[in-house]
């Protein structure tokens, strides 16, 4: 009975919740569940190898299951009956895995090191594009020795992506010179990047005109640069070498000057280069010729053509208009405007009957303006004209016709010649200055004109209705300067013109302080997002007889040059300056101007922010 005893409590069992100890009558259910549970365990675990459980220990002699008298069946070294084994090839597939993870991060590797070094072959074979770093330079070409005009124009002439400064001018010569009537000129081309002189040419005489262009579009020909001159030179210069190409021969133009620059025209001799047109004038006005110029050669593509017209005034033109249909005209006149084919000057220059099918073109609504007797003219306007733009019209492939008389301003629609407004303005000395300055995509026009003593209006002309949208009175004692403009990305433009110093109010602190001497003249933008606002870009002492704005493409900068004649001194003739400005750097370094107060007030940091995000595209806004 002890040894019964003892058995028992060594059992376990359950605890009976009445007297506080294992009840032996569920003896027999718990030792079942807990060989249930150990046997599904040792299972999952791989089952028991060599009699020892799956934590490699053998089981006690007197467990459970030989209490209970359950037998556990014996586990041999091979997989259990009814389970599935390890596979035998797990070492390989191991062996696999790890060998297609080693691939892979080979070829990472390799393709790594490869696009490295290719990065670093094209640092270094590929060049690249020169920075702008010079934001403002100034070139001192000497006195120059008079002349009235002051042809400026910029083209890229070395590859640089940035376009160089082209002038020319008189040079100074002193009074022992014998067998000189006229001081011989100069064509000088200037870096666009640090001013220094790229190349210089002699020309013959004074330059009127210098246009530089590609008269083959598409080509590798490059760029020329076609100089008129005041008298009978015409020429053609290599923009890159600065050497002529050809000269007109004097002898063609018989007794006439030249009364224009020359003009560029569709290929006429059908030689695949564009050809050109000069306009002459003979001892008396009204007897104007034609002169159709080869593109290639400079010689003539026929005759001279003559013609007789009436006319008193400036004289406008030549231009050469080309219709939606592709029909040619060349627009001129002395005080009113004429028009007159390209296919008959070519027919009479060339003395034949026919013209070549691209020449054949006709516009309905400009051939119904003929005189009733037919002659070859077309009246296109006659009331005072002084000057003649043509302007991009908005959604077409053609130009409207901006015209500047005595007593007002004009626009022509192009296509059938009627009237789009007309502004009553009278004395208005230049050329109006297009430039996008409302949201419609339509060009606006900035207009100086004389306002009393010393002083000028600035307007802008809304290009749509032909009304004022904005106006500023500035001082002036200059009747007419340079005015320029430039188109950003987001289709708008800035304007650019000179005037003295601006008065300002003196309890603003953002603005401008003071006014300087009537001699000191400043260069002021105007931005159509801040009307009310002026930037002082720059100043200059002498008088800015030309300016011209170029774009920089690589850097969506645009740079603005201006030639200066400087103050002359008694008995020495006036200096020539020419001078570079970066657009981007000024407006960011300039000094603010405030024309009236705004609520909200513009404060300085805004309009810093705004500028600071400007980025100027080239947009052609004539044709």
């Amino acid at each position: 009975m002890a040894t019964v005893l003892s058995r028992a409590l060594k059992l376990p069992g359950k605890k009976s919740p009445d007297l506080g100890e294992y009840d032996p009558l569920t003896q027999a259910d718990s030792d079942e569940s807990e060989d249930d549970l150990v046997l599904d365990l040792q299972q999952k675990n791989g089952g028991v190898k060599n009699g020892k459980s799956a934590l490699g220990e053998a089981p006690e002699p007197d467990s459970d299951a030989e209490v209970a008298g359950t037998a556990k069946p014996h586990v041999s070294e091979g997989p259990a009956e009814g389970y599935p084994s390890e596979p035998l090839g797990g070492l390989e597939q191991k062996t696999t895995s790890s060998l297609v993870s080693y691939v892979r991060t080979s070829v990472f590797l390799l393709t790594l090191v490869i696009s490295m070094v290719l990065v670093l072959v094209c640092a270094f074979l590929i060049p690249c594009p020169p920075r702008d770093l010079h934001s403002t330079w100034s070139r001192h070409l000497g006195p120059q020795g008079g002349g009235d005009l002051s042809p400026l124009a910029l083209a890229d002439v070395n590859g640089d992506g940035l376009r160089d400064v082209l002038l020319s001018f008189v040079t100074s010569r002193n009074g022992s010179a014998v067998g000189v009537s006229r001081p011989p000129a100069v064509l000088v081309c200037l870096s666009g990047m640090n001013g220094s002189t790229l190349w210089s040419s002699p020309l013959a005489e004074e330059a009127r005109d210098i246009t530089c262009l590609d008269l083959m579009p598409g080509s590798m020909a490059g760029t020329i640069c076609l100089v008129t001159g005041m008298h009978k030179m015409f020429s053609s210069f290599n923009a890159t070498s600065g050497k002529a190409i050809w000269t007109l021969h004097p002898n063609y133009l018989s007794n006439s000057t030249l009364a224009a620059p020359g003009v560029v025209l569709p290929d006429v001799d059908e030689d695949g280069i564009r050809d050109l047109v000069v306009l002459a004038v003979g001892e008396s006005q009204q007897d104007l010729c034609f002169l159709l110029v080869s593109g290639r050669t400079g010689s003539p593509v026929g005759r001279a053509v003559k013609y007789n017209i009436v006319g008193v005034g400036n004289l406008i033109g030549p231009q050469v208009y080309i219709t939606a249909n592709g029909a040619v005209y060349i627009l001129f006149g002395f005080g009113n405007i004429q028009a007159v084919t390209l296919r008959d000057i070519f027919v009479q220059a060339q003395n034949r009957d026919s013209a070549p099918p691209s020449l054949q073109m006709e516009e309905p609504e400009w051939e119904k303006r003929r005189s009733i007797n037919l002659s070859e003219l077309i009246d296109i306007y006659s009331d005072g004209v002084e000057l003649l733009q043509m302007v991009k019209a908005p959604d077409s492939n053609s130009s409207n016709l901006l015209i500047t008389t005595r007593q007002a301003l004009v626009l022509l629609r192009g296509q059938n010649l009627t009237p789009h407004w007309t502004l009553s303005l009278p004395g208005l000395p230049s050329q109006p200055t297009p430039g996008y300055f409302t949201d419609d995509q339509t060009l606006d026009f900035l207009l100086q004109i004389q306002d009393g003593v010393g002083m000028k209006k600035m307007m802008v002309v809304d290009g749509d209705s032909g009304s004022v949208i904005w106006n500023y009175t500035a001082p002036s004692h200059l009747k007419r300067t340079p005015t320029t403009s430039a188109v950003t990305s987001d289709q708008k433009s800035v304007f650019l013109f000179w005037a003295e110093g601006l008065p300002v109010p003196p309890s603003n602190s953002d603005v401008l302080l003071g006014t300087e001497p009537p001699s000191l003249y400043h260069l002021y933008l105007l931005h159509p997002a801040f009307p009310s606002i002026l930037l002082d870009l720059a100043n200059a002492t002498g008088t800015v007889t030309a300016a011209e704005v170029g774009i920089n493409d690589i850097w969506k900068d645009a740079f603005y040059v201006t030639r200066t004649t400087g103050p002359s001194s008694r008995g020495h003739p006036a200096p020539l300056v020419v001078s570079k400005l970066s657009l981007r750097w000024a407006v960011m370094e300039g000094q603010m101007v405030q024309l009236k107060e705004t609520t909200p007030k513009i404060g300085r940091g805004e309009l810093r922010r705004f500028l600071s995000r400007i980025k100027f595209v080239d947009s052609p806004l004539q044709i």
